[in-house]
């Protein structure tokens, strides 16, 4: 047995590999091909949750499609949440995470607004986190329109997703157009540079350092191998953490994103930030969703649902609306 193997949570060993024997590599050509039969899954609604599609202008006149998500019976000062989809920038669509919103709105009954923003595979950064922004920019000028409260606008996303989530923090704490009161950047991917230990040679079955960084190749395009790579597009390499929102994370032990997330929790404590954060020993990249029947990752969700529903009831940003 591998050492990475011998690593994992026994109870979810066996889906890791099964996993790792049926995932093709992370190739443009199959990253495009997965993205043309995800395409036939948007606009597929599963749960008996509201739901909406909404298309809003970009700058260059294209159109940036949002997901809304919300209770069939509305609550009047709804939390907004935004939450980017993961796929390491070049996969996924909001759709695949229908199952997560519905816990999250059945606890809280928040309103979800899910943006399909641009992937790697179609244009490289800032596209997928100048969607992200537009889409902030959008929930708060219509937060009355869903019953959202605008001093509870918050942020949250996976593995990619979680690392447009820790930009997108960053980028609207300078800007100052809007104050995010809650950010859940989750397992993220922040750190192209991958000189953390974990991110080096890790054979995690589902997210190896190899596909790592073709990722980033991909996501930075001509930028990946510089120094001057700004931070809205690695939130890693930002010096500057202080008055960001309250923040939700958690990892797992065995994947490559174990510590540059350590490092990012770390740094947020010593700049003055609020953190909740765990690390889930034996869990491989994703292993919340990819073995959710598992004692492992229903502590994962437990802490996630719990967490955001405190966040929900303690968090408040105010929000000057014009």
């Amino acid at each position: 047995m591998k050492p990475i193997d011998k690593a994992i949570d026994p109870e979810i060993r066996l889906t890791g590999k099964f996993i790792k024997f049926f995932t093709p590599s992370f190739k443009v050509g199959t990253l495009k091909l997965a993205k043309k039969f995800m395409s036939t899954l948007k606009g597929r609604v599963r749960s008996n949750l509201y739901y909406e599609q909404v298309y809003i202008p970009r700058s260059d006149g294209s159109l940036l499609r949002l997901t809304v998500y919300a209770p069939i019976k509305r609550q009047f000062n709804a939390p907004g949440l935004l939450y980017m989809h993961g796929g390491g920038y070049g996969l996924g669509i909001p759709e695949m995470h229908e199952k997560l919103y519905k816990s999250l709105i059945d606890r809280t009954g928040c309103v979800i607004v899910a943006p399909d923003y641009t992937l790697s595979v179609e244009k490289p950064y800032p596209a997928a986190i100048d969607d992200c922004y537009l889409a902030l920019l959008w929930m708060k000028k219509y937060h009355m329109n869903y019953m959202i409260n605008p001093n509870q606008l918050m942020i949250g996303g996976e593995s990619a997703g979680g690392g447009l989530t820790a930009a997108l923090a960053l980028m609207a704490r300078d800007k100052n157009e809007v104050n995010i009161a809650f950010q859940m950047p989750l397992y993220p991917m922040l750190d192209d540079r991958m000189m953390t230990p974990s991110a080096q040679n890790n054979e995690d079955p589902v997210w190896s350092s190899k596909q790592n960084k073709l990722a980033w190749q991909l996501y930075l395009g001509d930028l990946y191998g510089g120094s001057d790579i700004p931070y809205y597009a690695a939130a890693a390499r930002a010096t500057n953490l202080k008055n960001l929102p309250p923040t939700l994370t958690y990892v797992g032990s065995v994947e490559p994103f174990k510590d540059e997330t350590i490092d990012y929790v770390e740094r947020l404590k010593l700049q003055g930030n609020e953190v909740h954060f765990k690390i889930f020993t034996g869990g491989y990249h994703a292993f919340d969703i990819l073995s959710d029947k598992s004692e492992i990752a229903i502590s994962a969700k437990t802490f996630l649902i719990d967490t955001f529903t405190y966040a929900t009831q303690n968090y408040f940003k105010e929000n000057k609306i014009t």
